[in-house]
């Protein structure tokens, strides 16, 4: 299913990176602190995406036009970058480091939407390009980890030498539904299983596999802990998140929300990756 994969020798995010020669392709990089000026070409500017960094301490906005990264405290805008060929529809950072990982829109005549782009903004150039034959839906970083998400599978490589490591097959995924954990010492990564309603954890440290029948729904949302223990998990229902342990796959906590809460469980579920408080206050 990839079709090629360009490789830069000795890649080891967010240190500085030489080796893969790749034409600039937008103005060079100004310092994060400083937002670009605003566009004026008069094009209306289209939300196409959001995701939160690692810690949630960040925020990253694709757009028809670009991306934006905004610090959540204080909240600020912290710098852009304006095309001219389209927009991103996916846009993830690491932590807060200069490597970012871009999927390009529908109508990005430069980066398709089959193609990550390892993009570091220090150096303003491509330091990595994944090609699929089909469009990507996710992809999720870790300091030592790429992870890219396909509507029917998901590819784990090795964010230093760009190597493949696992890949696997899940249940119609067009969401790109996928979560990591993110301390050093773990490497558990959560995504759907084969059949509706049911999510499979992978503890690649410890070479074990498991299998959560986690709702009767397809699965709308999931979010792990930092540690990888605890999974949150919500359906297309919106009005059920149960909160999984992730070594023994038992359900620890069910909690029922309506109205306005059930609107806001992707938002409720991207807390709880940061803390457990949310999710627990949702019961009461």
């Amino acid at each position: 299913m990839m079709s090629s994969t360009v490789t830069s020798p000795g890649i080891h995010p967010p240190m500085r990176i030489a080796s893969l020669e790749a034409p600039q392709s937008w103005p060079p990089t100004i310092p994060f602190s400083q937002p670009e000026p605003e566009s004026d070409d008069g094009n209306e500017n289209e939300l196409l995406s959001v995701s939160w960094n690692q810690d949630y301490g960040c925020f990253a906005v694709g757009t028809s036009n670009g991306f934006r990264i905004f610090n959540c405290d204080s909240f600020k805008e912290t710098f852009r970058r304006d095309l001219r060929s389209g927009g991103f529809g996916i846009v993830e950072m690491l932590f807060r480091s200069n490597i970012l990982a871009l999927v390009g829109g529908e109508t990005n005549i430069q980066y398709p939407p089959n193609k990550v782009i390892i993009w570091d903004d220090h150096q303003s150039r491509c330091i990595a390009e994944f090609s699929f034959k089909f469009n990507v839906r996710g992809v999720k970083l870790r300091q030592d980890r790429i992870v890219i998400v396909l509507e029917n599978r998901i590819y784990v490589h090795d964010f230093k030498d760009l190597k493949l490591l696992h890949q696997m097959e899940t249940i119609s995924n067009p969401k790109g539904l996928c979560c990591l954990s993110h301390h050093s010492n773990t490497f558990v990564m959560a995504c759907p299983g084969l059949r509706r309603g049911e999510i499979r954890i992978e503890h690649f440290g410890l070479n074990v596999t498991k299998q959560i029948n986690a709702h009767d729904s397809r699965i709308s949302c999931m979010s792990l802990t930092l540690d990888g223990l605890l999974l949150a998990t919500a359906s297309s229902k919106g009005t059920l998140i149960r909160i999984f342990n992730t070594m023994d796959g038992l359900c620890d906590a069910s909690s029922n929300v309506s109205g306005s809460v059930a609107s806001s469980t992707m938002a409720a579920l991207a807390y709880f990756g940061f803390d457990l408080r949310v999710l627990f206050d949702l019961r009461s």
